[in-house]
């Protein structure tokens, strides 16, 4: 019974940390264009003369 009492700070202090891991990746505009590299790749932009 005694480890309830250290396990469930961990846990709120584990869900504390990824919340604020999620929420810096979202404000840095990590997750803005997710699609734009993939399509990026297949351009071919080099012009031959």
């Amino acid at each position: 019974m005694n480890i309830i009492f250290l396990l469930i700070p961990l846990s709120l202090i584990l869900v504390a940390i990824i919340i604020a891991a999620i929420l810096w990746a979202v404000k840095s505009r990590q997750f803005d264009d997710l699609e734009g590299p993939a399509h990026r790749i297949l351009m071919d932009d080099d012009k031959i003369e």
